[in-house]
């Protein structure tokens, strides 16, 4: 096996998440009487983590202070209504069913909220994920490597023989910077010529290719 480890990105990549989120960001910038976002807006600020999120989706100038009530509001909102819209991709849970047959490790990695991607992945995929780390104060988020190998570290993998994958910028970067083999996937939240400029070293149109990959 080429491949023992596959370390992935949560939304845009295993988990549809954009409508509970455009949702959850429309929903907060109401609360404040703020002007509401496209679901394509949202599409395009999400990637950095929920503090980005949420300074990219108030109006330009809006204070720091009340940027952090935005933040609190959205946070508890989207805690409590993540689960109206947001499902697996096509061919997800197969993937994942299949790699776990082969032995491999599977850890996901996202710049959300940790207590949500723990908690999305367990309501959605349970035991076939390992790890699941999102967002955390004592933890850099993505492109910095401190997650990733936090999962590594958990799963008592190698790096040498380990992926990641993911439909961004970010999770291109990530790979690198963490010393990782990239995957980039098409059918998430960004267009296929920005993983190409990134230099994804794989790029997939469907779970199944994950498994030519793995070897």
């Amino acid at each position: 096996m080429q491949f023992n480890t596959a370390i992935f990105d949560l939304d845009g990549t295993l988990l549809n998440t954009l409508d509970d989120l455009a949702d959850s960001v429309n929903h907060t910038l109401t609360q404040y009487g703020f002007p509401t976002r496209t679901r394509d807006e949202v599409r395009r600020f999400v990637g950095n983590g929920v503090p980005l999120l949420i300074e990219r989706a108030v109006p330009e100038g809006t204070d720091r202070e009340t940027q952090e009530r935005c933040l609190a509001e959205f946070k508890k909102y989207y805690a409590e209504n993540m689960y109206h819209k947001t499902a697996p991709y096509p061919g997800i849970p197969e993937l994942l069913t299949a790699l776990g047959a082969r032995g491999v490790k599977i850890a996901v990695v996202s710049n959300k909220f940790d207590a949500a991607v723990k908690e999305l992945c367990r309501r959605y995929y349970g035991s076939s994920i390992h790890v699941a780390i999102g967002e955390r104060a004592d933890v850099r988020k993505k492109p910095a490597p401190d997650s990733v190998f936090r999962a590594l570290e958990e799963l008592g993998a190698s790096r040498e023989k380990a992926l990641y994958i993911g439909d961004s910028d970010v999770d291109v970067q990530t790979a690198k910077n963490a010393g990782l083999t990239s995957v980039g996937v098409t059918w998430g939240f960004r267009e296929r010529a920005l993983l190409e400029k990134e230099g994804a070293q794989y790029i997939i149109d469907t779970p199944a290719q994950m498994l030519d990959i793995i070897g």
